[in-house]
């Protein structure tokens, strides 16, 4: 202990950064470790073999991953939808309490993140990382017409999807460059919206001076799913996960090691359209959908293979999530008995387990136990305090409203992180998760995708939507009416996060 306590003497005279884990881990002093965050788009957690033995998918490195790591098994989205994750994954705020009540951005929507607001790249910024954002932005490009964050929308879609709310013929800021990203590519939304266009920085790489026709869904034997509009002369979906993949690879092997760097790594994939590339053709047993998942781990084991090369895996923290649950429909189960949200009730856009509840796996050999789970409950916001209290930063008190710090849970600590954690769903259903319980609000459907999507409460009927998740982790059984002082203080507590523009 004395030779540590000298060692971290020392380090702190140099002026350099550490992380002091605690002897729980038997793990040393570290300095301020890489960050690379990738998120997949769409991923279920029963896609990955390391959650289910039964997955139909072959995903290796994922596996590996979570083998030299952490597996969390209580981690989620703060929506089952992907704009509003994003943002709370970059500001550590969730995205309800801004303009956006419900649904998402769109190619032509004016951005989210209000200038002046801190995001995860922009604090670590300020600690002296090198910072980058490649592959999916879907939070808007341009300034909009809007003064506070708070102020009110009527519509579903925070902005109308039509080609003069942002003109991509000028400058697109403020975007990513702006909210603290050194580096920027990628494209502007999901890659079933218009315009297809890649962006390096704040220009499209081609104008959208093209168009392309829309296209089906694999399940009505089209071609892949996505909306006719304008695109790049040169644009093709298919090389889209292929290209910022690489874009993403380039940018780490420039990495020198005399700057700690933050990689935010959000696919495109496996979103619809489903387009698995030739190499992944056929790799898995649960179709179009299936083989792109497998090839999205092909670029997972891309990027740890290139920290290997330029050798910072060691002090990289490696986190491989989603922004929601698996867009797989109930006929999709029984078709390839593949459960891609494994036994959690719904899907991608609903307010129950399955449009939240996501895998995540944290590797850092300096400073993760291997082979090690977490059953703590976290959620994406997470992410800003915890990069923050890794790299020695602060969040100011106008920052971060929703995110605390997993560091202990890092750690192998039990102590529980979070009081609540709120979800919501496409439609804008808001449940709470405090402890084993989990209530939704006004709501007896899934607010998102599955059917019944909305049902409204009577008299006869419940209010809402009570379940015990240790018991009960399906949500098959409502106790909404067995527990009225547990929907009680749930739903104040609800109220209180809610009115007070702030969890933390």
């Amino acid at each position: 202990m004395y030779r540590t306590h000298k060692v971290l003497l020392a380090l702190a005279l140099c002026g350099i950064q550490v992380f002091c884990l605690t002897s729980e881990t038997n793990l040393h002093a570290v300095e301020k470790p890489n960050i690379v965050f990738i998120m997949a788009d769409d991923l279920g957690i029963g896609d990955l073999g390391c959650y289910n033995s039964e997955s139909k998918i072959p995903t290796p490195h994922m596996d590996a991953l979570a083998k030299a790591g952490m597996r969390f098994n209580d981690a989620h989205s703060p929506s089952s939808v992907c704009t509003p994750t994003r943002y709370g994954v970059l500001t550590g705020r969730y995205a309800w309490r801004t303009r956006l009540k419900n649904g998402v951005c769109w190619g032509y929507s004016r951005s989210l993140i209000n200038p002046g607001r801190e995001t995860v790249a922009s604090i670590l910024k300020s600690q002296g990382y090198q910072t980058a954002c490649v592959g999916k932005w879907h939070l808007g490009f341009q300034a909009a017409d809007l003064t506070a964050d708070d102020f009110p929308v009527a519509s579903s879609n925070i902005e109308e999807n039509h080609p003069h709310a942002v003109d991509y013929f000028k400058p697109l800021t403020p975007g990513p460059n702006d909210f603290g990203f050194d580096y920027f590519f990628g494209i502007p939304a999901s890659l079933d919206m218009d315009p297809y266009v890649y962006v390096e920085n704040d220009r499209p790489v081609e104008l959208p001076t093209g168009a392309v026709a829309k296209s089906n869904h694999r399940r009505q034997n089209g071609g892949g799913f996505w909306r006719g509009g304008k695109a790049g002369p040169d644009f093709k979906h298919i090389d889209v996960l292929p290209k910022t993949a690489g874009k993403a690879v380039e940018w780490l092997s420039a990495r020198d090691g005399k700057q700690p760097f933050f990689l935010y790594f959000p696919l495109s994939a496996p979103h619809t359209p489903w387009l698995p590339t030739d190499a992944h053709r056929g790799k898995a047993k649960a179709g179009y959908y299936g083989d792109f998942v497998n090839q999205c781990d092909a670029v997972v084991g891309q990027i740890m293979a290139a920290l290997e090369e330029i050798g910072q895996a060691d002090n990289t923290l490696l986190i491989m999530t989603s922004d929601n649950g698996s867009h797989w429909v109930p006929g999709d189960i029984p078709k390839y008995s593949h459960r891609a949200n494994l036994h959690y009730r719904g899907q991608k856009a609903d307010i129950w387990e399955g449009g939240h509840r996501v895998p995540f796996i944290a590797r850092w050999p300096s400073g993760i136990k291997p082979g090690t789970e977490s059953d703590q409950t976290i959620c994406l916001t997470d992410l800003l305090s915890t990069a923050a209290e890794l790299s020695g930063g602060a969040v100011p008190n106008t920052a971060g409203e929703d995110s605390f710090s997993i560091v202990p849970a890092l750690q192998g600590k039990t102590t529980q992180i979070r009081s609540s954690t709120i979800h919501h769903s496409l439609n804008g259903t808001f449940a709470i998760r405090i402890g084993d319980w989990k209530l939704i609000e006004a709501n007896l459907g899934s607010g998102g995708f599955s059917a019944p999507r909305v049902v409204k409460p009577t008299a006869e009927s419940p209010a809402g939507q009570l379940y015990n998740l240790k018991n009960d982790p399906s949500e098959t059984e409502n106790l909404w009416e067995k527990h009225p002082e547990v929907v009680a203080r749930m739903l104040a507590e609800l109220n209180k996060t809610r009115d007070a523009g702030r969890s933390r």
